[in-house]
């Protein structure tokens, strides 16, 4: 049975439960709750949540007091979940925190404080515009957050800015069979089932 290993917050378990109930033949480690060997799992899912410890950051940061619910062990486990699984080149999908953890970990840096983007917690109401190679594509969003990537790391290709103003909502990187992040949440819509087949067709079919 595929193994997915992840980090899930206690206040989220309910979104992805929905999502995972529709695949049986999946077995999901949360690393919040229990230890996962890397080693055995077939891919990674990196969720949203806090911000990113500034020790882990590529970047000067002028303000430390912008950076909030940070959660070092989290940080730890997902930087090396993420190296692990890139070097192997297992699928990864990254939501929200995720893509910025993502971007990180390649060598990227973020905008650490955007007001305003962090109230639109399910309305779909970001419009996007898209790339010619997108793969999915949504016509507006539910992006919540207050950080964004800023300078994208080497390999990272664009599918989706805000039409907005520009902050990168979805990207993938092509030197990989399927590593994909999104900024907004598709937990929390059944509008975005296509992306969560997408990721788990590629772990049932090893990749």
């Amino acid at each position: 049975m595929p193994i997915i290993a992840t980090w899930i917050r206690q206040c989220d378990e309910h979104w992805f439960a929905l999502i995972f109930a529709r695949y049986p033949h999946l077995t999901v480690h949360n690393a919040r709750t229990r230890p996962v060997d890397l080693e055995k799992v077939d891919a990674l899912m990196l969720t949203g949540g806090g911000d990113i410890s500034a020790g882990f950051l590529r970047q000067p940061i002028a303000d430390p007091s912008l950076i909030v619910d940070t959660d070092c062990a989290r940080d730890e486990w997902e930087f090396k979940a993420s190296r692990d699984m890139l070097f192997s080149g297992k699928p990864i999908l990254a939501i929200c925190r995720g893509l910025q953890v993502l971007n990180v970990a390649l060598g990227g840096t973020l905008h650490i404080d955007i007001p305003g983007h962090d109230n639109a917690e399910r309305e779909n109401i970001q419009p996007l515009r898209h790339s010619a190679n997108a793969v999915h594509r949504f016509a507006a969003v539910n992006s919540s957050h207050h950080q964004a990537l800023e300078k994208l790391a080497d390999g990272i290709e664009v599918e989706a800015w805000s039409s907005n103003d520009g902050i990168v909502e979805q990207a993938r990187l092509r030197s990989h069979a399927f590593v994909v992040g999104v900024q907004y949440h598709p937990e929390r819509d059944p509008l975005y089932l296509s992306l969560f087949a997408d990721f788990f067709d590629r772990i049932r079919d090893g990749g």
